[in-house]
């Protein structure tokens, strides 16, 4: 069976994920930076969205990043329980509303 366990980020992988496509990597990063600056919404608020995304997306190095990112931001502990609450009523609201197709497959079943 596979190892389905995921390496810890480190100098060592950055490195050899930038030696082999150093371009790519290096836009990446600078996409990261411009996104994450400063503009309409400040970089807590955009730190906070980021933890919220991560939890959905259920990526473990984006949540701790982007949990540090948001104290490094200034954001409270309380914000940062908020922002993943926000993102749980999402993922089930996904759930919720993906009823809909659920009721309309059974009603095209029931009919038939």
């Amino acid at each position: 069976m596979a190892d389905i366990s995921m390496p810890k980020a480190s100098a060592a992988l950055a490195a050899r994920r930038h030696a082999l496509a150093p371009a790519t990597d290096d836009a990446f990063l600078a996409l990261s930076k411009a996104v994450f600056a400063d503009g309409a919404l400040d970089k807590r608020t955009k730190q906070l969205i980021a933890v919220a995304v991560a939890h959905v997306t259920q990526c473990p190095w984006c949540i701790e990043g982007h949990v540090r990112g948001a104290k490094r931001a200034g954001a409270t502990n309380e914000q940062i329980m908020e922002a993943i609450w926000v993102a749980a009523e999402m993922r089930a609201g996904a759930a919720y509303g993906h009823a809909n197709k659920a009721l309309a497959v059974l009603d095209e079943i029931d009919g038939e």
